[in-house]
């Protein structure tokens, strides 16, 4: 009966759909339960393991592939609308100077460490992007111009997960050894910690005048996201280096245009607070989805063979940003 009012393309991504559909609520459900465990890497792991113990039926690989593309978009431009431009604006030309400056040299610096380790260009671009802007999702929108494949991705998100988590009791036990303000000690959790997440439980120990200030920061790297995947547009044209063979990345993504027309819409304040609750919540959705789907391409003994040099370079891309945002702060305060 499902056959018969499904259009026929659509037929046979049935499956996979609902098994990306089921690993969303999965995702979900755990989060609810552990708040500490954010749903976009429950979802990533709960699909590398479904694939990994033979549990994922062939019949469920077109659905899923489709899934790692159109709702990853979608959820990337939804996340525009949590940003609000005055408030970016408002830290003052300083504070933004450094975050901007910290982002990129974050960028250029894990890449080219990463060249020097040995890592593939997909992958190190990849690591880059999640260290110095906001996590795995910026891993999933970079990747739509890079082409990294599904062992790539993880790889990534894994590192932004395991050194975010490690952040988010260390800075501010450091923020107080240093006998640094609420407001520097918020800034500086904004501007270093990867994920949004991580963010909000590092800064909301410290309390609400940290956490306050670590939101608008790290949503003003958010904002970063779209010129730095502009930027990225221009160097694989150019140079050629990390695009799949045969592949040329459109130099502005049409998800970017998204992302900042969503941006400039949440910031206007004429759309009401249920609704941006409910595009928060559609976003968290629609990147699960993404995510879930590219776990179940992930081939763990490919993953593990670099997993050394990996973990080397997110551990190092860290530490830099942390080290780096901190001084250019303090200078700036």
């Amino acid at each position: 009966m499902l056959g018969r009012l499904a259009p026929r393309p659509l037929v046979p991504l049935l499956p996979g759909l609902g098994t990306a559909a089921a690993g969303v609520a999965a995702a979900m459900a755990v989060h609810a339960l552990l708040p500490a465990a954010g749903a976009l890497i429950v979802a990533l792991l709960l699909g590398a393991v479904l694939a990994n113990t033979g549990l994922l039926p062939q019949a469920a690989r077109p659905g899923l592939k489709a899934a790692t593309r159109t709702p990853m978009r979608a959820g990337i431009v939804l996340l525009g609308l949590s940003l609000s431009l005055p408030d970016v604006l408002a830290l003052g030309w300083p504070v933004l100077l450094v975050v901007a400056g910290t982002l990129a040299a974050t960028f250029a610096a894990t890449a080219a460490l990463g060249r020097a380790l040995g890592i593939g260009p997909r992958r190190r671009l990849l690591i880059a992007a999640g260290v110095s802007v906001c996590g795995a999702s910026a891993v999933a929108a970079v990747n739509d111009t890079v082409g990294g494949d599904d062992d790539d991705v993880a790889a990534a998100v894994a590192l932004v997960t395991v050194y975010g988590t490690v952040a988010v009791p260390l800075l501010p036990a450091l923020a107080g050894l240093l006998g640094l303000g609420p407001d520097l000690t918020g800034m500086w959790i904004g501007a270093s910690v990867h994920e949004v997440g991580q963010v909000v439980a590092a800064a909301g120990a410290v309390g609400s005048a940290a956490l306050a200030a670590a939101v608008i920061v790290k949503l003003t790297r958010v904002v970063l996201l779209a010129p730095l995947i502009v930027a990225l547009g221009l160097w694989t044209r150019t140079r050629g280096e990390a695009p799949a063979p045969g592949r040329r990345p459109p130099l502005v993504p049409l998800f970017v245009v998204g992302f900042l027309a969503a941006a400039a819409l949440g910031g206007s304040g004429l759309l009401p607070a249920p609704l941006l609750e409910a595009g928060a919540f559609l976003q968290t959705v629609l990147l699960s989805a993404g995510l879930f789907a590219m776990g179940t391409g992930v081939h763990l003994p490919t993953l593990a063979r670099t997993g050394g040099r990996a973990l080397l370079l997110g551990a190092a891309a860290s530490a830099f940003i942390s080290a780096a945002t901190l001084a250019g702060l303090a200078a700036a305060a």
